[in-house]
């Protein structure tokens, strides 16, 4: 298959060690604010990387549902290939690309659940055709045919047809603590701004430096 091959130069300021936020939290959610108002579609969209036990990588699209000081949230079934990998070893990386600024934020972290208190709050926020969803779909294992899924949601649906639907005891929130966030900034000539943030070992400050593009 012959791809066309686009390159787009990158126009756009910079981004320097000495003038971004101290707190890379801050600075991720005025990157965050500035993706969202340029019409950036699913801003809060991340690739999702983890690794099995088994030492097998994957990716995928969650949604950002929520970061403050102690890290980034996002929901899923206990069951499904993700979750797994992440109890398994306890390590997430994250992935924001916003085309439309040409930016880009990679954070690496170790990962929690939430606790019960912020799942119930998340499921009871949610469209009552996605609760029924999260009740219906036995996420990561094999179907037989679609029908075999439309058959759950219609027991899910008989089942809180006269009441408000519980969070199932297999679906929740994870936490990803980030020790390290990456921000990329694309600029002329391939010549783009990387910069890390660091946990320091010695407490819980974060500390800056400058990549090679």
């Amino acid at each position: 298959m012959d791809l066309p091959i686009s390159r787009t130069d990158y126009e756009a300021e910079g981004l320097d060690a000495a003038t971004v936020a101290a707190d890379p939290i801050e600075q991720f959610t005025k990157w965050m604010d500035d993706a969202v108002a340029a019409g950036a579609p699913e801003a809060g969209a991340m690739v999702l990387s983890t690794v099995d036990a088994a030492g097998r990588p994957r990716g995928r699209n969650v949604l950002l549902r929520g970061v403050d000081d102690r890290g980034f949230m996002f929901y899923t079934n206990f069951e499904s290939d993700k979750a797994k990998a992440l109890d398994a070893t306890g390590l997430a990386s994250l992935t924001f690309h916003w085309f439309e600024v040409h930016r880009q934020v990679i954070i690496e972290g170790t990962v929690v659940r939430a606790t019960t208190e912020e799942s119930d709050a998340y499921f009871a926020s949610r469209p009552r055709e996605s609760q029924l969803g999260a009740w219906a779909s036995d996420q990561s294992s094999i179907l037989t045919s679609k029908d075999e899924l439309l058959k759950a949601l219609s027991e899910a649906t008989e089942r809180f047809a006269d009441t408000e639907v519980t969070r199932p005891p297999f679906w929740g929130g994870y936490r990803v603590i980030p020790t390290e966030i990456e921000f990329w900034q694309g600029q002329p000539s391939r010549l783009h701004d990387r910069i890390r943030y660091e946990r320091s070992p010695a407490d819980t400050s974060w500390e800056t430096v400058r990549l090679s593009p």
